[in-house]
């Protein structure tokens, strides 16, 4: 355990609460080593870890899928480069489209808010005579439209 690091000292490093670093530890995104004296003693590439949770976590991914993330790292050795680039491309589309959505948002929320309406029913740049609640709820115009869904056939057969 030399050169590991105590709960406190984790928790200075990364920017972590004690009490979240137990929590992650509970949960399997981290591990620690127990002292004689059962204290905690962390790797220290348990930093690494600790920070991909809080940047995961940012971006909004959950703690679950983060923890699916993390197991597929290796548990015999320090995950290299390369092990953590192979994680990325995981998530990569998942990524990708966030930053997308994160980008409409940011462009059309100026002009919707800037033309001072604030109304769906009135809307006449975005959503005239609210006709885009026909294709369902939420934001139409910036969620993704799922594909159309045929209308089920009246079979003769069920008469």
């Amino acid at each position: 355990m030399h050169g590991s690091l105590t709960i406190g000292q984790l928790a200075a490093r990364s920017g972590v609460a004690p009490s979240a670093l137990r929590y992650y530890e509970r949960l399997g995104l981290i591990r620690a080593e127990r002292t004689g004296g059962n204290q905690r003693r962390y790797a220290r590439t348990e930093l690494r870890r600790v920070a991909f949770v809080r940047i995961s976590q940012q971006v909004g991914i959950s703690l679950e899928e983060i923890r699916d993330a993390l197991d597929s790292l290796p548990s015999s050795r320090t995950p290299t480069p390369d092990d953590w680039a192979a994680l990325s491309r995981t998530w990569r589309e998942r990524l990708d489209e966030k930053i997308r959505l994160l980008g409409k948002l940011r462009d059309d929320l100026d002009g919707c808010i800037g033309c001072g309406c604030l109304s769906l029913q009135r809307c006449t740049l975005y959503n005239p005579g609210d006709s885009l609640a026909g294709e369902g709820p939420g934001a139409r115009l910036v969620l993704p439209r799922p594909p159309a869904v045929a209308a089920p056939s009246a079979s003769p057969a069920g008469r």
